[in-house]
């Protein structure tokens, strides 16, 4: 993306270690601001000032303490602005890898006129200085966040500025709409190119599928970043303990013939084709027996309603129950896979030789069923793709973009604006409500960039950073 060239925003340098802690092969601490050159100057037998190494070449020297005695060799690099990392004159030195070498490196920095620096405060100046936007200072952590190679892909391919790309092109088309209506309002008698509702509803019709397009890239990158919840639900006894330790292969559930033996949600994760998944396994659905079951089903309903994928397991060894029609009504406008488990077992059938699994399909026509053996693991990787099928609505997740629930939300409320303004247009109102309709969706694609933001969010969103980033 390119640098926006602002001016430096910050009067004071500051300082972190920008490595984990710990006995590494190296350690590195970070100085950003006005004075870093000279703060470095200060630790370092140099033969002449920093400005004299070109930015980026590594120039080995020794670290020297307060009392000017050596500590350690080192390696120290300088960034100078605005194309450093944070937009401003930064120094880095890197320290052989040990806690307290790095310590007293950054305490002798402290020392030498740098304050610490807070939690996401270098990324934040990225920000504030124009190196990056708001979009891909979230992205860096998401990379720094990712848990699969799938969610680390997504944040890279925001960090690279398509979040952005595509979000500034819709503001601008918003930015060109209302400028276009603004004329035709204010100027009526003028000569000028007035906008008819027709055209207008057409160019919000656009502007809304082009939003729902990025919506959905960024719920998938959400989904990739945070994981998908995929809630085991389905009447006692069924195999929904075994299903999940089919799927984690291990015994993380007691399994019995006892209906009921699950009295609380088990939660586990597994990591398919780099998709985290975040697998719920509840207590069986129906009428409860004792009070600890009761809590325990309340916890399951909550689960059901509350997971991103729903896989309803069936038994297939036994005929069809008005419970499985009861849940078939539930679950088929909900995302959902069917599970028919039991397949090492011979099916139960109905008096008129129907199959548990005939039965469903017929109740749930567009749904994935799949027969499976949790016992022996029959069917279970198929199980798996439909999950990640279901989530991805046929579709694929590799174009997903890196996004926060924040980000989610302002495109879902631009949305909901354009919905607006169009519906304003419909009911034969004028253009002046609709038009404060697409401004507030030009406010909160001004959010979502960064273009508009108050402290408050962005001392929410860098806090949520490590020291040194």
């Amino acid at each position: 993306m390119a640098l926006q060239n602002k001016p430096p925003v910050a009067e004071d340098t500051i300082a972190a270690i920008a490595t984990a802690w710990g006995e590494a092969g190296i350690a590195i601490v970070r100085l950003s601001g006005p004075a870093a050159s000279a703060v470095a100057e200060s630790l370092l037998t140099l033969p002449g000032p920093l400005s004299d190494i070109p930015p980026r070449f590594m120039k080995n020297t020794y670290l020297l303490d307060e009392k000017g005695d050596v500590i350690d060799q080192v390696l120290v690099v300088r960034f100078a602005p605005p194309r450093s990392y944070t937009g401003e004159e930064v120094v880095e030195i890197h320290t052989h890898g040990g806690t307290l070498v790095a310590r007293k490196c950054l305490e002798l920095m402290i020392c030498g006129g740098a304050r610490h620096a807070e939690p996401g405060e270098f990324t934040k100046r990225a920000f504030l200085s124009g190196r990056i936007d708001l979009t891909q200072a979230e992205a860096v952590l998401g990379i720094i966040r990712s848990r699969s190679e799938e969610a680390l892909r997504a944040a890279a391919r925001t960090l690279r500025g398509e979040l952005a790309s595509f979000a500034r092109d819709i503001y601008d088309e918003l930015l060109a709409l209302s400028a276009k209506m603004e004329v035709g309002l204010d100027f009526p008698e003028e000569e000028t190119p007035f906008l008819e509702d027709e055209e207008l509803d057409h160019a919000l019709q656009a502007l809304r599928q082009s939003l729902e397009d990025l919506l959905d890239r960024c719920s998938t990158g959400l989904l990739l970043r945070e994981g998908i919840r995929v809630a085991i639900v389905g009447r006692p006894n069924v195999g929904k303990s075994s299903l999940l330790n089919s799927l984690l292969k291990e015994a993380r559930a007691i399994v019995t013939a006892i209906p009921g033996t699950t009295r609380d949600l088990i939660e586990e994760v597994l990591t398919y084709r780099g998709i985290p998944i975040r697998l719920v396994d509840t207590a069986g659905l129906g009428i409860p027996t004792d009070e600890v079951e009761a809590i325990g089903i309340s916890r399951a309903e909550d689960a059901f309603q509350n997971a991103d994928v729903r896989i309803w397991v069936a038994d297939g060894s036994t005929p069809p129950t008005p419970f499985d029609r009861e849940m078939a009504d539930r679950i088929q406008n909900l995302v959902h896979v069917v599970a028919v488990n039991k397949s090492d077992l011979p099916p139960g059938k109905t008096g008129e030789g129907r199959t548990t699994e005939e039965i469903i399909a017929e109740l749930l026509p567009e749904s994935a069923i799949l027969s499976i053996s949790a016992k022996n693991g029959t069917g279970i990787e198929g199980l798996k793709d439909a999950v990640v099928s279901a989530i991805a609505g046929g579709g694929t997740l590799d174009s997903g973009l890196n996004a926060s629930a924040r980000q989610v939300e302002e495109i879902r409320s631009a949305i909901v604006s354009l919905r607006d303004a169009s519906e304003a247009l419909s009911s034969g109102m004028s253009q002046d409500l609709a038009g404060t309709c697409i401004g507030d969706a030009r406010a909160s694609m001004e959010k979502l960039i960064g273009i508009s933001s108050d402290d408050s969010l962005l001392d929410y969103i860098f806090s949520q950073f490590c020291v040194g980033k």
